[in-house]
């Protein structure tokens, strides 16, 4: 691991009422640019801000380092700037609701290839409109936010049903995941009052962080690599509790026995468990044991006479 940080989420507003009065929305009058960002969530809504302050709208932009910029025109890179992304933040509540402020949190998580576009494209449209657009889904773009939180959403839940944790020697339990959104912010909240007695690592192998609970608060912890392709699982086994093995086993063996064969729907089962969420699940995995019915039930006879009065 290369680093410990404390998991930070854009924080919650306490305003209440009304969204506020707002000076004109002002004009965008120079020429369009492309910018450039490290592409945090905190780095975007600091190019939010200078796009305002320079007055030029942005044509494109890009994450440092893979941002491919044109013939005669040279990207502008931004610097993120904490003060000036918590201005920004708390800004949008005063042209858009608290909800509709999130979403945008959302589609940044979505990881969508044009997520930072249609971010500004809604908070400007917001900003001119001067009201809540979230119901306009005449809109194109107001309707792709709408789809990709909902996306988002749907992921999240599945992430939250299908993590299985393993134990490892020191008692730590650990969990590899590979979802299609960043969803680890969404569910940091949900593991963290479900397992508050016990430390965990839940690692998102794609990109290369996790999160840690220690029993005190949840964090963020970024993991250093060498390129190598990981296994599942990404821990070795000689790291694993022993008993392990045999709590897989016994997984296994319940979900055998509470299978009813008789009324198998293979098509409905794939819609509420996805394939690709298989490799997560003990139960989805090879048997390490031929199943065999439980052998305890009485064999058929007949009935017991009562005995006399």
């Amino acid at each position: 691991m290369s680093q410990l940080t404390p998991l930070r989420r854009p924080a919650a507003s306490t305003a209440v009422g009304p969204v506020a009065a707002r000076p004109p929305a002002p004009e965008l009058h120079n020429p369009p640019a492309d910018y450039t960002y490290d592409g945090s969530f905190e780095g975007l809504l600091t190019v939010l801000f200078r796009v305002y302050d320079r007055k030029s709208a942005p044509s494109s932009i890009q994450v440092e380092g893979t941002a491919q910029g044109g013939l005669f025109a040279q990207a502008v890179a931004i610097t993120t700037e904490e003060t000036l992304a918590t201005r920004t933040w708390e800004g949008l509540l005063r042209f858009m609701p608290e909800p509709a402020r999130a979403r945008l949190y959302h589609v940044f998580l979505s990881e969508d290839p044009e997520r930072e576009l249609l971010i500004f494209r809604y908070a400007d449209m917001a900003l001119r409109a001067g009201r809540d657009i979230s119901d306009n889904y005449a809109d194109a773009t107001v309707r792709r936010c709408q789809r990709l939180a909902q996306q988002l959403f749907r992921e999240k839940h599945r992430m939250e049903a299908f993590v299985r944790f393993e134990k490892a020697q020191d008692g730590l339990f650990h969990a590899t995941i590979e979802p299609d959104f960043d969803t680890l912010p969404l569910i940091a909240s949900h593991f963290t009052k479900r397992y508050a007695d016990q430390r965990w690592l839940i690692f998102d192998r794609k990109r290369r962080y996790g999160l840690y609970y220690d029993l005190v608060q949840t964090t963020i912890v970024e993991f250093e690599t060498d390129g190598a392709s990981p296994r599942r699982g990404e821990v070795s086994a000689t790291v694993l509790d022993e008993r392990e093995p045999l709590f897989k086993i016994l997984w296994q063996a319940y979900f055998d026995h509470v299978n009813i064969p008789e009324r198998k729907n293979l098509k409905l089962h794939q819609r509420h468990i996805p394939k690709r969420y298989w490799k997560y699940l003990s139960e989805k995995q090879p048997r390490e044991r031929r199943f065999e019915p439980i052998k305890n039930k009485r064999p058929p006879g007949p009935p017991a006479l009562p005995g006399p009065a």
